[in-house]
Formats: structure tokens, sequence, C-alpha cells
């Protein structure tokens, strides 16, 4: 081959990134990507509904390292190589701005997704990347030197004199090259893990990772849409745990609280069926104690009014009455006529309310799961592989996987960069 022939399968955001990357780093090489599918980038079209969360606005590896329940330890180096800040420069270069939200998260200031999309079709255009669409894979060999290479993308038949990887095509066609990139994805049935796993690496089980819980309670029946700015979230019987935002749905529970909550938790709740019992605190601000005291409190300053005309815990009104009837307390009740025992029973409610979880839901379109790859078989610097020379991954087809935020197209940026320049900077095989 006169030029470094790369190979990159699926047209994601970590297979456009590297190949980009590598193409831009190095013009000798000739780099073509292969999308399945009739529509390359399709997650990031679709992603933050439509408006597609690029990155978040954290610049501390080892803060940002925090956000992934699988590849913290691994990443932190990858992100002193290129973290959100390099995200937001790459972009900026290439005419897209990019704008922070209260909670960190960042989108392109047009606010459409198609603006990323358009991004990097048109510097993989620029680059001289080759985009081949409806054309899969179907199979992937290494070839060793001294092998007899019928037909490829380098020419006539002719003999390996160096290492290179043989991949028939959906099309029937043979193509070779001497540096492969797997960028996939995460979903179980895609053929990234199957090639990985043919040529030597263990494949940690895929499950799936930021859901929504499936909850039939009385409590949350007719509320759709009610929200709580802060509560905490905990899986009894496990140290699983965490805060934040927490929304009501019809068919149950979600919310950065709940979506934290399945990430972090992915492996043991997929090993218990979805099937436990979610432990709500809705005011985590008050310890049980203060809780109490701070109904004690209300009871004594307005004992003529009505407990559902108002929240002394600042929970949205149409809540606090279900949690007053849970309680045993109608909303017409006085607060004058409720009991120590009574307002005991309804801290409980607010602080410590248990629902059975029965189910799952994906978190819209954004389908994410752990499993992939297994992390001690990559190099991090080069995201080459430590079993076979001159094969690269990126993005979910590792077993990485971070929360809501903007932080799993993040670790796809940097993956695909990272692999990118070494494909391009790699001495021959």
């Amino acid at each position: 081959m006169d030029k470094r022939q790369v190979i990159v399968i699926g047209g994601g955001a970590a297979g456009f990134f590297a190949a980009i990357a590598c193409a831009e780093a190095d013009r000798r090489c000739a780099v073509t990507l292969y999308e399945a599918t009739a529509h390359p980038l399709a997650k990031v079209k679709v992603s933050g509904g439509g408006r597609c969360n690029v990155t978040h606005a954290c610049f501390e590896p080892r803060e940002l390292v925090k956000r992934y329940p699988r590849g913290h330890r691994e990443l932190l180096g990858a992100f002193h190589r290129w973290q959100p800040r390099d995200t937001i420069e790459w972009f900026e270069k290439r005419g897209v701005a990019l704008k922070t939200e209260a909670d960190g998260r960042m989108f392109p200031v047009t606010d459409d997704s198609q603006t990323i999309v358009d991004c990097l079709k048109n510097a993989a255009e620029k680059a001289g990347v080759v985009i081949r669409t409806n054309c899969g894979v179907k199979t992937v060999e290494r070839v060793i030197p001294g092998a007899h290479l019928a037909s490829s993308s380098a020419g006539s038949a002719s003999a390996v004199t160096q290492p290179v990887f043989v991949l028939t095509l959906t099309t029937g066609e043979v193509v070779a090259c001497d540096r492969l990139l797997l960028a996939t994805g995460g979903n179980k049935t895609n053929a990234g893990f199957e090639f990985a796993r043919q040529l030597g690496h263990v494949i940690e089980p895929p499950v799936p990772s930021l859901f929504t819980f499936h909850v039939k309670d009385p409590r949350l029946q007719e509320l759709s849409g009610v929200s709580v700015e802060r509560a905490t979230t905990a899986v009894r019987g496990t140290a699983l745990r965490e805060s934040g935002p927490l929304l009501i749905t019809h068919w149950g529970l979600s919310g950065p609280a709940i979506l934290k909550l399945s990430a972090w938790g992915a492996r043991t709740l997929h090993d218990c069926d979805y099937r436990f019992t979610l432990l709500v605190n809705w005011a985590p601000q008050f310890v049980a104690s203060a809780l109490v005291a701070e109904l004690e409190s209300a009871r004594a300053a307005n004992p003529k009014k009505q407990l559902g005309t108002w929240c002394p815990l600042g929970l949205p009104l149409r809540l606090w009455e279900k949690l007053l009837v849970a309680a045993g307390l109608p909303p017409t009740t006085l607060w004058t006529t409720v009991s120590g025992a009574a307002l005991r029973v309804l801290a409980d409610q607010v602080g410590a309310a248990e629902f059975v979880v029965t189910g799952k839901s994906t978190f819209k379109e954004e389908f994410v799961t752990c499993g992939g790859v297994r992390l001690s078989e990559v190099d991090f610097k080069t995201m080459e592989s430590r079993l076979v020379s001159g094969l690269h991954f990126a993005g979910e087809v590792l077993d990485i996987d971070g929360v809501t935020g903007g932080f799993n197209f993040q670790a796809a940026w940097t993956g695909g960069w990272l692999a990118g320049r070494a494909m391009a900077q790699a001495e021959q095989l």
C-alpha cells in the first residue's frame, strides 16, 4: 500500500471524530468510514431533544471522571490529552459556537443538533474522508505477512508483506487496511463486539444504563410532569444513592436523580431484573429530626389552616396532597388537629418514601449501555488494542459510559481524537 489505509467501522460521533482526526493529522492516510445504515450520526441528531448535548462545562479531569460509572480510571489520562475545553475549541474553529446552560450542559447556540451533524460531515469531507453508507462489514480477519491477499482495495492479488486487516463488506467487496478502528456503539447486537471477540478481546456483557423506573403507586397518579428540584434516591439493600432533580412521569419516575442511579447501578439493577424497592427523600435539606420539627413549627404557626392549602417544606402542592393522603391525613384536615404521631408518619412519607419498581424504560432516544471491550486490554494513550497491533477502539464499543449531561459524547470525542491521531502517527506495522 502506497498510502496508509485506515478504515473506521461505525458512523457515529466517535467514528466520525476519529476519521477526521486521522485524515487531518496526515494527508497521506487514506481514511474510509463504513456505516451500515443510511443515516450516519443518527444518535447525534436525536440527542438532547434534538439540540445535541455536545459536552459538559467541567474542565478539571479529576472532576470530570467522576461522571463515569465505568471508565473513570482509564479516562483520567485521556482527559488530560483531550477534554471539554478542547472539544469547544475544535467546534468553534469550524464555525460552531457552544453555549453553557445553568446545569453545565453545553449545546450549539443554534439549539439544533443538525448544526453538529453538518459540522462533522463537512469536516470529514474537507479532510478527504471517504464515507460509505448503507455498507456494513460482515467479517474482519487479521492477515499475517506471507499470506496471499486475493483482492482488496490495495489493488491486484499480492503477497502480504506486513500485517493487515481484511474486511468483507455487506456489498460483497473485500477491502484491506493496516489500521482499523472499531466505533460501532454499545448496542449488544452490534457487529463490533463480535469482531473484537474474534480478534481475541473479552467483551464485558452489555446491559442498559441511563433508564427511567416503572412505578405504579397512588402517590404518583395524575402527577405526570410534576418535578422536585432536589431529592435523594436510593436502592434498598445496596450502597446506591444519588441526588438531583426528580421528575414524575406517566410511567413512574425519571430526572437526574433516577438516571444517575440507573447508570451507577446498571449491573446491580439488571441482576435483579429491575425489580427492587426505591427509597425517595423528597426534602433532603432536612434531616429526619429536623423534618419533624419543621412540621411541628408549621402546626404551631398555622393551627387553623388546612394541611392541603400550603406545604411548609416547599414541595409542589399536588405532590404534598398525595403525601398527606398516604399518611392518612385528608388535605382538609386542620393543622391543630394533627397529633405528633401523625406528623411523624407524614415525615416518613416525605423523607423516607418507599416505591416498588417493576421495570425500566429507555431514556428518550439516548440508549446507553455499560459493557463492551474490556478496558485493561486497551492502551488509553492511543486507544490501541494491547493484544492486536493496528486495532483501535473508540466510543461505546468500549466498557465506558457516563451519566446524562454530555459526558458520553465527551468520551466519544476524546477517544476518537486519540485514536485518530494515533492511527495517523503510528509507525508502519
